[in-house]
């Protein structure tokens, strides 16, 4: 594991700021509510995956390859 791969315990903010091209992913699964909801800084992925009903592994694979390509 390399220190850019995203993992379900890192903040949606953090992830968003480090790696913005991972937004259309956020978008995609979360909605447009991420840009604007003041838990995006502090909540983690698994988190937001369990408010939004998503797979957390689906969610990570797709943030990891949006980073690595």
């Amino acid at each position: 594991m390399s220190e850019d791969t995203i993992t379900k315990n890192m903040t949606i903010g953090e992830v968003m700021e480090k790696h913005p091209e991972t937004e259309a992913v956020f978008m995609k699964h979360f909605g447009n509510g991420c840009f604007t909801c003041p838990g995006a800084k502090t909540e983690d992925i698994a988190f937001g995956c369990t408010m939004h009903g998503v797979d957390v592994d689906t969610i990570i694979g797709e943030l990891n390859e949006v980073v690595e390509n």
